[in-house]
């Protein structure tokens, strides 16, 4: 089947939406960020076969630049996930913490679906719970995050399993597709900034990462849940199996959302790079 064009669910620009983000202690030292790379795919454990239905996502022209995306705790210890472009190439990434970006320490990203954990100095009272378990075609999902930066609800249901090339690249990365039905609070204007949070079944399990969407035709893409557990696993930072409650009806999502925003379960995170050399 043909390519379907789509687009990177962060923005090219932020503009005021980043404002000015602090990092850290403003006499600190920011350590270097250490990026580790996680592939678990070999000509002798291929991937699984996904459906037949291909996405091409667009990369960010010009390269890796200052960006928000969005990110969820998955141990109260300080680990938390995020989509693998919203780190990848950045020079320093940070964690929203009031008015200051908490640095991370440790990014691990997924060279087999769209997926990093982070590892930062910030706990969390909650985390939650993952499943690599693919819902029927049909069912909801309940997207969460900060398009444009603004804590935004996407209810959505689930189209099935496909693939997608990330730019230039000729590997394809096993994907569930899913059509936009609805947004709380109302609005159709860019998806950009959901990338990295949480896509939820309603029996309350984590299923996948936000990794990008085609405005024009409605469509969200989220990274495989087994791609995103076996992260997970890989990571050895995620001790805890918390209980997963099914979600009522989208009010019921709704107030989760709140809650965990509140609690910092899901934040903002930032991404920083430098200016090249002579730039």
């Amino acid at each position: 089947m043909a390519g379907k064009q789509g687009c990177g669910c962060l923005p090219f620009a932020l503009g005021a939406v980043l404002l000015i983000v602090a990092w850290g202690a403003q006499q600190a030292v920011i350590p270097p960020l250490q990026v580790e790379q996680f592939d678990p795919r070999s000509p002798r454990r291929p991937m699984p076969q996904w459906g037949d239905e291909q996405f091409v996502i667009e990369d960010r022209p010009g390269g890796p630049a200052d960006s928000m995306g969005t990110a969820f705790a998955v141990d109260r210890d300080g680990a938390w996930l995020t989509a693998e472009h919203v780190t990848h190439g950045c020079t320093r990434v940070g964690l929203e913490d009031g008015r200051f970006a908490r640095p991370v320490a440790r990014v691990l990203e997924s060279r087999e679906g769209d997926a990093a954990v982070v590892q930062a100095n910030l706990t969390s009272p909650d985390a939650l719970p993952l499943s690599d378990h693919v819902p029927q075609p049909g069912t909801p999902g309940y997207h969460m995050g900060f398009p444009a930066g603004e804590p935004t609800l996407v209810v959505s249901e689930l189209i099935g399993s496909a693939s997608a090339r990330r730019g230039l690249s000729e590997t394809a990365q096993p994907i569930l597709a899913w059509a936009e039905r609805t947004r709380l609070p109302a609005g159709d204007g860019t998806l950009s900034g959901i990338s990295g949070g949480p896509v939820l079944s309603e029996d309350g399990h984590v299923i996948g990462v936000n990794s990008a969407a085609t405005d024009r035709r409605g469509r969200i893409l989220t990274t495989a849940p087994d791609a995103v557990v076996r992260l997970a696993v890989a990571s050895r930072l995620i001790d805890e199996r918390p209980v997963a409650y099914p979600i009522e009806n989208v009010a019921d999502a709704s107030r989760r959302f709140v809650a965990w925003l509140d609690q910092g379960v899901i934040r903002r995170i930032f991404c920083n790079v430098d200016a090249p050399a002579g730039g």
